[in-house]
């Protein structure tokens, strides 16, 4: 794994917090720079997310032939337990503080549809966003995971050219011309889909050891990216905040070796998916404590912080890495055995 790359995706995770924290405690309405930054920038950690997942992906599967059910098994293993959770801790919440959070609003339909990554209209009227909201985002992870699976029935070398094809079958055919005006148009014919592409596309680059490691021009190529996504707005998503991710996902792997060998941030990367999913539940927590003992937003948010953070550590340590590790040495252990009755 690299660790400039696990740096970025705790970085990207936070700035999301950020991002919510705004959200929630301001209904966003910022007053100062900083603010003003999170609230209209802050949801790039999302582009960048999509970016890493490419990358990631492709990464760990382009010198490895393994079956389609089996890659689904280990992203269901990885991703689902933690989703899950704290989709099920959100909609208790919900049930719980339904008078104090009159915005959030749960239903029977959109948490069972949730729970199997599938887009609906949230209850609250918002838009298609699932019990745990930040949960979309995983929506498009799974769409592009199970397109991925197509892959590994073809020879390694036309495997980007299959999914880029599968993508732009889904997204521009069926979803955009098959589906348009439906729920899944509206959901699959987003421009966001093709950042996962830019990720294998970064990748591919890597592997082929085409990104030099260098300090000077990837520390400027950072700069632009953070330039242009500080310019332009999201109404383009893709061209405005895709590619200055993915050029900043580019430049930090140029960057390596001032990351090489950190544990620290090895372990922030590794938390990350946990803050993402966690950081919403501790913030309402936070806002309920806010309202009930008038208290200072950005205090309560220093509260949270590391209740976060330890939360998420621990959530890593026991859900996603001991709970993925034990169904995967599960399911090691079935396709040995199945393996084994069939050479007997």
């Amino acid at each position: 794994m690299l660790i400039s790359v696990q740096a970025l995706r705790a970085i990207a995770a936070w700035v999301v917090v950020c991002h919510h924290f705004m959200q929630i405690f301001f209904d966003f309405k910022a007053s100062g720079p900083i603010g003003e930054f999170f609230v209209s920038r802050g949801a790039v950690g999302v582009d960048i997310f999509f970016v890493i997942s490419g990358l990631v992906i492709y990464l760990s599967t382009c010198k490895r032939d393994i079956p389609a059910s089996q890659f689904i098994a280990h992203r269901l293993f990885r991703i689902v337990p933690a989703y899950w959770l704290y989709t099920l801790a959100m909609g208790l919440l919900l049930l719980w503080a339904a008078p104090w959070l009159p915005h959030q609003v749960i239903g029977w339909q959109n948490f069972i549809l949730s729970l199997f990554f599938l887009p609906s209209e949230n209850p609250g009227g918002y838009g298609l966003y699932p019990t745990l909201n930040v949960g979309w985002t995983l929506n498009y992870e799974m769409f592009f995971y199970l397109l991925f699976s197509l892959v590994f029935l073809f020879e390694r070398r036309v495997r980007p050219l299959i999914i880029t094809v599968a993508l732009l079958a889904v997204t521009e055919l069926l979803a955009r011309k098959m589906l348009s005006g439906s729920l899944p148009g509206r959901f699959y014919g987003n421009d966001i889909v093709y950042e996962f592409l830019l990720g294998i596309g970064i990748g591919m680059a890597h592997q082929r050891g085409w990104i030099r490691e260098a300090l000077w021009l990837p520390l400027a190529g950072l700069a632009l990216g953070v330039m242009l996504i500080l310019q332009l707005d999201n109404s383009q998503r893709l061209l405005h905040w895709g590619l200055p991710s993915a050029l900043i996902v580019l430049c930090c792997v140029s960057l390596e070796p001032l990351f090489r060998g950190s544990e620290l941030l090895k372990k922030l990367g590794d938390c990350s998916y946990s803050v993402y999913l966690l950081h919403v539940l501790v913030l309402y927590g936070g806002l309920l404590l806010a309202q009930r003992y008038s208290l200072n937003p950005y205090l309560v948010f220093a509260f949270c912080v590391p209740i976060i953070a330890g939360g998420a550590w621990l959530s890593y340590e026991w859900i996603e890495k001991g709970l993925y590790q034990r169904m995967k040495a599960w399911l090691d252990t079935r396709r040995t055995a199945r393996q084994a009755v069939a050479l007997s």
